[in-house]
């Protein structure tokens, strides 16, 4: 605390600190938890309004349900002690909930994104209104990602997002499209973009096409993931080995477990060395021969 946050040092032990650890007591939180929460931001302890300290827990409780599920949020994010909830949170989810997203999600974009839900109401309908204008239907699951996305850019950055999709050989219409698809998609850098688009044109097995009906491919590891399976069906396509090479997303969305079973332990001796991780390349090989 005292690393991080030295003015904790000034405020008052008996007016200020003591009693915020109190109404963490009071509320039920274990002293693991109320440590963990003050240490990971001890400028919640004495810069919250003291108005604001309890509210906040309380709307925090009703919406989580439980002090140890709260304490999880807080440990994440300290920011829900610093704001007005019922200013920012309360509208913010009710709004949501009127365009018909479930509390489930919701509630997953308050552990996952903390500081999403705590834009200004005025600002939340703004992200709606343009996620609406790029077509994502409000009962799509996919909508409140759309919006959580729209909330971490400012409008000249979508913009600039919006041209490096353009200049990278996207319609407008693929542009859409892929919003609608996979909304993740338009967080990642351009840096990246780029590359996986290269690496996957380079095999002359896609085009822009097939990354347009699948682009979860821009969100998935190059080297750890897209490369190392492209390695291995190139070397099973070379030796006649695969009838059909499998779609872009096999190669995306397939378990690490499945791409094993169907493209590399039938064919350990191809591409064994190329993908198998060196303990269960050994591990199988062993099994083989019967060491134990």
């Amino acid at each position: 605390m005292v690393k991080t946050q030295p003015a904790v040092l000034a405020a008052s032990l008996e007016k200020t600190m003591k009693p915020k650890i109190k109404i963490f007591q009071d509320l039920g939180f274990s002293a693991n938890d109320i440590a963990q929460i003050i240490s990971n931001d001890p400028s919640s302890l004495y810069r919250s309004a003291d108005n604001r300290f309890t509210p906040s827990l309380s709307v925090l409780k009703r919406f989580l349900g439980s002090s140890a599920e709260v304490a999880r949020v807080l440990k994440i994010s300290g920011w829900f002690l610093k704001l007005d909830l019922k200013k920012t949170l309360v509208p913010n989810i009710e709004f949501l909930k009127g365009c018909g997203v479930g509390m489930d999600q919701i509630v997953k974009q308050i552990y996952n994104f903390p500081r999403f839900l705590l834009h200004r109401p005025e600002d939340m309908k703004k992200f709606v209104k343009k996620v609406d204008e790029m077509g994502t239907s409000r009962s799509s699951r996919l909508f409140i990602h759309a919006v959580r996305v729209i909330s971490s850019m400012t409008d000249e950055n979508w913009e600039l997002k919006l041209k490096h999709f353009s200049d990278l050989g996207f319609s407008e219409d693929d542009i859409l499209k892929m919003f609608k698809k996979s909304p993740p998609v338009f967080a990642v850098s351009q840096r990246k973009l780029k590359e996986v688009k290269e690496v996957l044109l380079a095999t002359e097995k896609y085009d822009i096409s097939c990354i347009v009906n699948d682009p979860t491919s821009f969100v998935c590891s190059v080297e750890k993931k897209i490369k190392p399976r492209m390695q291995v069906l190139g070397i099973l396509d070379s030796r006649n080995l695969i009838k059909k090479w499998p779609s872009l997303a096999t190669i995306t969305r397939m378990p690490e477990s499945k791409f094993l079973e169907k493209f590399v332990q039938p064919y350990l001796n191809e591409v064994g060395e190329v993908y198998m991780p060196t303990s269960a390349l050994n591990s199988k090989r062993n099994m083989k021969i019967g060491i134990k």
